[in-house]
């Protein structure tokens, strides 16, 4: 019998070459989430870097991004601070608005390849 608090995903998941991370939440490390669209992006991002990093990857090994935004209004901000994270050859990025499931303002789902 599984655990009632057993999340029915997988964080990660490598498939040949491929690495899927599951959507990551711009998270404070204590569990709370912070205030703005800048902070959030950054946690996200750095949630992926250090989940990269376990699979022996880097940012710089990301195909592909797919980013939630709950208000348009923060694309901007948003696109200002990932590009601090990324350099070329960029990965090829969908964003779009979106409702989330909790009150976050971003998540953020990469592919990467080995």
């Amino acid at each position: 019998m599984s655990s009632v608090s057993a999340l029915p995903f997988s964080k990660v998941r490598r498939i040949d070459n491929n690495v899927y991370l599951s959507g990551e939440i711009g998270f404070n490390p204590d569990g709370s989430i912070p205030e703005g669209i800048a902070a959030q992006t950054r946690n996200c991002l750095n949630r992926i870097s250090a989940t990269l990093e376990l699979e022996g990857l880097s940012l710089a090994n990301v195909a592909s991004c797919t980013c939630y935004l709950t208000k348009k209004e923060d694309f901007a901000e948003f696109n200002r601070v990932y590009a601090e994270f990324f350099n070329a050859p960029l990965p090829v990025r969908t964003t779009v608005q979106s409702g989330l499931m909790i009150d976050a303002l971003v998540e953020i789902t990469v592919i990467a390849q080995d």
